[in-house]
């Protein structure tokens, strides 16, 4: 069975899986455009969110203090897995159902969470990797209503920056990355 969640996820997950695949381990201490995070602690983070959410999928408390190393052997391959049991977590109808005793919001929320960070630590990934990155367009309008939606609360948190202002007939996935507070032709060198 799929749900639509499970569905996008299916689209997105594969584009950030090909980035990972693609980092060199000599490209592990290059800067990201996410503030404090080298490669490294970007895909360590990445590996975080993809595990918890298969628990949040299924209405587990999990753990986000504990920051494993998950960069151990085979971990381009184990991130594919991982990112497999994510999309059949949120397959599960029931996974969508009521609100995430974890985090206190909607599970369909809680699953567009996981869309968003796959998509744009996916860019930021790439970007900082000097990889090519395409967003999933089928996920596109489900990301940019929940970054509205989501948007003041995560700038008062600080997971997100002060949206960056661009023009409004920029490409889609432009447009989400600056709502997050990303420029999106960041570079290493001007970071």
């Amino acid at each position: 069975m799929a749900t639509h969640t499970s569905q996008l996820l299916a689209a997105a997950a594969p584009r950030t899986a090909a980035v990972v695949r693609g980092i060199a381990d000599d490209q592990l201490d290059l800067p990201t455009p996410c503030r404090d995070y080298a490669v490294r602690d970007l895909l360590n983070h990445l590996f975080q969110v993809v595990v918890n959410f298969q628990g949040l999928a299924a209405k587990r408390p999990v753990e986000w203090a504990e920051k494993p190393d998950h960069l151990t052997d085979g971990w381009r391959d184990q991130f594919e897995v991982e990112s497999r049991r994510l999309i059949d977590a949120w397959s599960d109808p029931a996974s969508l159902q009521g609100v995430s005793p974890g985090m206190g919001l909607p599970q369909e929320t809680v699953g567009g969470m996981v869309l968003l960070d796959l998509t744009v630590h996916g860019w930021d990934l790439a970007v900082a990797t000097d990889q090519p990155y395409r967003a999933a367009p089928e996920a596109m309008a489900a990301l940019h209503a929940l970054v509205e939606q989501l948007g003041p609360q995560a700038r008062r948190m600080g997971v997100f920056a002060e949206p960056v202002p661009l023009a409004a007939d920029l490409p889609d996935l432009d447009r989400l990355l600056a709502g997050t507070g990303r420029d999106p032709v960041w570079t290493a060198t001007a970071g």
